[in-house]
Parts: structure tokens; C-alpha cells; sequence
């Protein structure tokens, strides 16, 4: 085997490490935006809030906040790892 295709085989694995790993921050991160929304008083800004509706407002909610709290912290390990490299 050469130089090159085990470059090619890490660079592979590396990016499927990367997207497996970016993918159980995302569903942390909603899961963890889930459990912080049931804290809410929803009874203030919703007029039915344990119906159906309401629940896929506040699971909609969950994923939008929750994407946004994951993408902050891939981008920040992102920048994390490009000022590590700058470093050496």
C-alpha cells in the first residue's frame, strides 16, 4: 500500500470520525434545548399548551435552538483546533 492511499484511507476516516461526531453534538444539543424548554411557563404565551400544536412549537423551537447552540460549539472546537495548528 502506498503513501498516498493511506493518506486518502485517514483522510476518510477522519471525515467520517468528524461527521459522526458532529452529528451526536447536534442531538445532544437539542436533546439538552428540550429539557431546558420544559422549564418554561408556557401557560403565559400559549392558550392550550399540552396540545398537539403547542408540543411541535415547542419541539421546533428545541431543534432551532439547539442547532444554533451546536453549530457554536463545532465552530468554536473549529477554531480551537485552527489556533492549535497556527501554534506548532
Amino acid at each position: 500500500m502506498s503513501d498516498l492511499d493511506r493518506y486518502i484511507d485517514e483522510s476518510i476516516t477522519m471525515t467520517g470520525v468528524s461527521g459522526l461526531f458532529s452529528i451526536v453534538i447536534v442531538l445532544i444539543s437539542i436533546m439538552f434545548t428540550w429539557m431546558l424548554l420544559q422549564e418554561v411557563k408556557w401557560e403565559a404565551f400559549l392558550r392550550y399548551p399540552r396540545r398537539t400544536k403547542s408540543r411541535m412549537l415547542q419541539a421546533l423551537l428545541a431543534i432551532v435552538i439547539g442547532y444554533l447552540f451546536a453549530r457554536f460549539i463545532l465552530d468554536y472546537w473549529g477554531y480551537t483546533t485552527l489556533l492549535k495548528s497556527f501554534v506548532e
